[in-house]
């Protein structure tokens, strides 16, 4: 058995130990990109014009009849669209969107979207050039694939940028800059294989994903039992000499990491579905908004009130059975109005009121506990502290223990952790990220305790690098003698 286990463990890291070292690598970058190249919400939103009262000519629901949906939208929102006020409907994934001045259907041409990118960028027309359409996601495009066809275009400035705009929407959606892209090919490309080629094919890239972490998880927890197993009593205490030697000392100290690190990794794309759906959630939301998205109640698409003066953003939502404008200005902030009262809303929802629309789905079921967080806890975080707070969370006593967070500003279902979601919460997040309230927010000890053992892993993969080249070579020779 000796014997077996170190042949597994040997030819299990020929042909892991790369991939180990490139993850544990990537994993250092991975702390500060933190994903791949983006358009980020704060500055999509710093990038569009503030709304004309004066060009809104269509109320929201004079709108809805020009899309011709064919049932209410699922979601709602004025903005400008290439300068001109307009309604974007969604519908079951996709987008129809109809101008506010005139009730003209946006079509997406090479003219409107190399507008949209002017405008977008600010910049004259001869530093912005397109290139090309896109009828699949490249590189920079995987999460966006709702949006196609994307129309690219080069930005003459000092920071290489390069601009996706939607097909669909008619909107800047992707942003890159030079700097982002090198730094996502040495973090999130190589730690999540996000390379173009694999990652077109959701379910290849999944099997590979599995099929790589699952075999060198096994090499990871093997080297674990040899180093247990091959420690002699008596001196010398390791029976290796060179490379091998230091291997085994690496491996001693940083293989726990290193295990539960490549286990969590194949945790990542959730093995057998097994922690998801089967819990309350859906429902429950439906409940707290309480009745379809009615646009016949919103008497125009931007409220008249003080705090709608420089609005960039107006969403339409339905709230405990109730019309509200979500008002978005430069500031990201959110002042939620009623309508048609037009009266900006200060105090959150009451709690009762929350509570009854969230039990009203399962009037059965008991509530174990209902609390107000004012901070944190270890299912409902965010590493950037962006989550809303305060919170309510209510604790369901139903099969799957399921746990529902409710923003009481907005009404809103914005988390949910039933028990097997609570369980991966600690054997991914907590092995992959070690994000312990202690010092998760502590930076920067976090990091300095992430990048050392990071280091460690680093250490132990190269030398086993060393190792599985030096038999390669070996039995190479062998051959061609």
């Amino acid at each position: 058995m000796r014997k077996l286990l170190i042949l597994v463990h040997r030819y299990l890291g020929i042909l892991f130990s790369l991939l180990f070292f490139m993850w544990f690598v990537s994993g250092i970058a991975m702390i500060y990109a933190r994903g791949m190249p983006s358009l980020t919400p704060e500055a999509r939103l710093e990038h569009l014009p503030a709304l004309n009262p004066a060009n809104i000519r269509l109320t929201p629901a004079q709108a809805l009849t020009k899309a011709e949906l064919g049932s209410p939208p699922e979601a709602a929102k004025l903005l400008n669209i290439v300068n001109r006020p307009a309604y974007r409907f969604e519908i079951g994934g996709g987008f129809v969107t109809v101008f506010a001045d005139n009730g003209e259907l946006l079509d997406v041409t090479a003219e409107v979207a190399s507008e949209a990118a002017h405008q977008f960028t600010k910049l004259p027309e001869d530093r912005v050039h397109a290139a090309g359409v896109l009828d699949s996601v490249d590189q920079w495009t995987i999460l966006a694939r709702r949006h196609l066809p994307l129309h690219k275009f080069i930005v003459e400035d000092d920071f290489g940028t390069e601009l996706y705009v939607s097909g669909a929407t008619g909107e800047a959606v992707v942003l890159t800059t030079r700097n982002g892209r090198r730094l996502a090919w040495i973090s999130a490309i190589p730690h999540w294989m996000y390379f173009e080629a694999l990652r077109k094919d959701s379910w290849l890239w999944r099997q590979v994903i599995l099929w790589t972490s699952g075999p060198a998880t096994v090499a990871a927890l093997i080297g674990l039992v040899l180093a247990v197993i091959q420690y002699r009593r008596k001196p010398p205490h390791i029976p290796y000499k060179g490379w091998l030697r230091w291997h085994y000392i690496t491996g001693a100290v940083f293989g726990i990491l290193t295990a539960t690190w490549v286990f969590s990794g194949f945790l990542s794309v959730e093995p057998w579905y097994w922690a998801s759906d089967g819990a309350m959630g859906g429902p429950q939301a439906a409940a707290l908004q309480g009745a379809e998205l009615d646009l016949r109640k919103f008497p125009t698409g931007l409220p008249q009130i003080s705090e709608a003066a420089d609005a960039k953003e107006i969403e339409f939502l339905a709230i405990q059975s109730d019309p509200y404008y979500r008002v978005r200005t430069d500031s990201s902030l959110a002042a939620l109005v009623s309508a048609p009262a037009m009266n900006v809303r200060l105090e959150p929802f009451s709690i009762e009121s929350i509570i009854e629309r969230v039990t009203s789905p399962t009037p059965d079921l008991r509530i174990l506990e209902a609390a107000v967080l004012e901070d944190y806890d270890s299912y409902y975080y965010a590493f950037d502290r962006t989550a809303p707070l305060p919170v309510l969370r209510i604790k369901f006593d139903d099969p799957e223990s399921t746990w529902l967070y409710v923003d009481p500003q907005s009404s809103e279902l914005v988390a949910r952790a039933h028990r097997r979601e609570r369980i991966n919460r600690w054997i991914y997040h907590g092995f992959h990220s070690l994000d312990f309230s202690f010092w998760y927010y502590s930076r920067p000890v976090w990091d300095i305790a992430i990048v050392g053992l990071c280091l460690g892993g680093t250490l132990l993969s190269f030398i086993g690098i060393v190792i599985a080249w030096k038999r390669v070579w070996r039995a190479v020779v062998r051959t061609a003698r």
